[in-house]
């Protein structure tokens, strides 16, 4: 699959600057994987608490949820940081990663992972409206939305590696 020529005309200007240096690859390079170990990090350890909370006590339940509220956003501002970084990165070589199966499959992933973390923050709401936090499907649900989660989390850095190396 080619890039569309209007897309590498728009982006050759950002491309050639890009190219041209040494830091700017450098720096968005880094900027991009920081905000994945960040936001990936910090959401892998989350969904290991909410596993365990899962099989934990009420007020495991309770603490797990507030954790979660209290760090989403975290998680987001990662993955918005990410996803800046990742179009600078795309606009800079058009062409390599619009022809790239691998790219296309890594922002699949990422699409899964937005549409996960969407159905889970819906979950801890409804869990968090039950009188004890002791819904054992939301909790059941909530477990393997936290698996699908770390799972997607790994095949994502899995298919970044892959994307700069194939």
């Amino acid at each position: 699959m080619q890039a569309p020529e209007t897309l590498i005309r728009l982006t050759e200007p950002w491309a050639s600057t890009y190219g041209d240096s040494a830091i700017l690859p450098t720096l968005i390079t880094f900027g991009h994987i920081a905000a994945l170990v960040f936001a990936g990090g910090l959401a892998v350890t989350l969904d290991r608490g909410t596993l365990r909370a899962a099989r934990g006590s009420s007020d495991e339940r309770w603490r797990q949820l507030r954790e979660l509220g209290a760090a989403h956003r975290l998680v987001v501002t990662g993955l918005a940081l990410s996803v800046v970084t990742g179009i600078l990165m795309f606009t800079a070589d058009v062409e390599a990663y619009f022809g790239s199966w691998i790219y296309w499959t890594k922002m699949s992933l990422i699409a899964l992972l937005l549409v996960n973390g969407y159905l889970m923050t819906r979950l801890e709401t409804r869990i968090g409206l039950t009188p004890n936090a002791a819904d054992d499907a939301g909790w059941r649900s909530l477990r393997l939305s936290a698996t699908v989660s770390m799972l997607l989390w790994f095949a994502i850095a899995f298919a970044g590696v892959a994307v700069v190396n194939m």
